[in-house]
């Protein structure tokens, strides 16, 4: 094994990267720093602290990053207004590069020459982790002990638990826990009776969302507004990006809006379920296609919807610090460049539905559009040769095909 003098943890402080603490200080005999990333995923982050220290940890870092992720990560994803496979609005996958950017931060701060994460090794986040660190510095070493420990079940993690004398919260000992990630963007749940994909979510699944049957009876209207593709406002009031969403998740959360059970494709090639909630995402994505819908050229819309599904990709399957997500990501931002203005929303049982748009660099016209008289010069008749010259080819091929 290839000595190692300190170590970077990515440390939640839960059952998983306690054992994983206790693991590293056992296997490497050197010192950990812990870091955990504050996203807003709505727990009390001091008793990771406690329990850090109780380990005998010297180094904990518990850093603030809720406005760095909106502003820095969900905001230029929403640019792009990225769907992996139509659906998912990426909620963990856009945390992880900002972790693993703050793991190689703080590595590079102490003089450790490895970092450490606790995924496993059938899923996603391993990858996007790893593919980070690779671009950010590719001299740290990355340790993944459930692919390096021997621990094969989840009687073995408790029996560790208990010979080490690690708490254990009483409703882990039992059945395994649902699989949860939390951020200010999303929550997901994954596991137990979720693996059957055929087996209705129970409803104590949701965390962040009223069942949209349950939700108000009367509707609520909301304006947000833009500049240069970004949300800057709520119902007039200026907000800061975490600020912002965080109203958005409260207001969303209240109509049932942003639930998804899907079936999706990993990266590492198996398929799976997960619940996730995204009350503020969505509403924001409505919001933002209703203000390009009038901003926008038409083949540059085109265009972004072109690439959308590969710049999702990208970013699921953990390149976001690749050249090429860098290069999608500079023509999204020029396109945004005239995306300025208010959108209304009517939230209202599950669904936030665009019912008006305003914008000064609008290239809406309603002289032009419109079936009355108008001061703007347009010929009917110019309809005909357009029409004629883009059907020329489809005469040709129904000619030879005898029609």
């Amino acid at each position: 094994m290839t000595k190692i003098e300190k170590i970077v943890l990515s440390y939640s402080g839960g059952l998983d990267t306690s054992i994983i603490l206790k693991w590293l200080q056992e296997t490497y005999g050197c010192e950990v720093v812990t870091f955990t990333a504050d996203l807003g995923q709505g727990e009390e982050l001091e008793p990771a602290r406690a329990k850090a220290e109780m380990a005998g940890v010297k180094d904990i870092r518990i850093v603030d990053l809720r406005e760095e992720f909106v502003r820095d990560f969900v905001f230029p994803m929403l640019r792009a207004n990225a769907l992996y496979e139509g659906q998912y609005m990426l909620g963990t996958s856009i945390a992880r590069p900002l972790i693993a950017k703050h793991l190689v931060g703080i590595a590079r701060e102490v003089g450790a020459d490895a970092v450490a994460h606790g995924a496993t090794g059938k899923g996603n986040d391993q990858i996007r982790f790893e593919l980070a660190v690779n671009a950010l510095d590719p001299s740290i070493k990355v340790i993944a002990p459930w692919r390096q420990w021997n621990i094969r079940s989840r009687l073995q993690l408790l029996e560790y638990a208990e010979k080490h004398r690690i708490p254990v919260p009483s409703d882990k000992h039992g059945e395994a826990p649902f699989s949860t990630d939390a951020n200010l963007l999303h929550t997901s749940t994954e596991g137990k009776i979720l693996e059957n994909p055929a087996e209705v979510a129970p409803d104590h699944v949701y965390q962040r969302t009223v069942d949209p049957v349950d939700a108000p009876d009367t509707p609520e209207i909301i304006t947000i507004g833009f500049e240069r593709g970004d949300p800057v406002s709520v119902n007039g009031k200026s907000m800061t990006p975490a600020a912002l969403l965080t109203e958005l998740n409260g207001l969303g959360g209240r109509h049932g809006i942003g639930r998804l059970d899907l079936v999706e494709n990993r990266f590492i090639g198996m398929k799976s379920r997960g619940i996730y909630e995204t009350p503020g995402g969505t509403i924001l994505l409505s919001a933002h296609r209703g203000i390009e819908s009038i901003t926008l050229d038409r083949a540059a819309a085109h265009l972004k919807d072109e690439i959308m599904p590969r710049y999702a990709e990208l970013i699921y399957n953990g390149f976001w610090f690749a050249p090429e997500r860098e290069m999608l990501q500079a023509l999204i931002d020029h396109s945004q460049a005239f995306v300025s203005g208010e959108v209304t929303l009517r939230l209202y049982k599950g669904s936030a539905s665009v019912i008006s748009r305003a914008s000064p660099c609008s290239l809406y016209s309603a002289d032009l559009v419109t079936f009355e008289e108008s001061t703007i010069a347009f010929d009917h008749h110019d309809a005909e040769g357009f029409i004629r010259l883009n059907g020329l080819r489809l005469r040709s091929w129904a000619a030879r095909n005898g029609r």
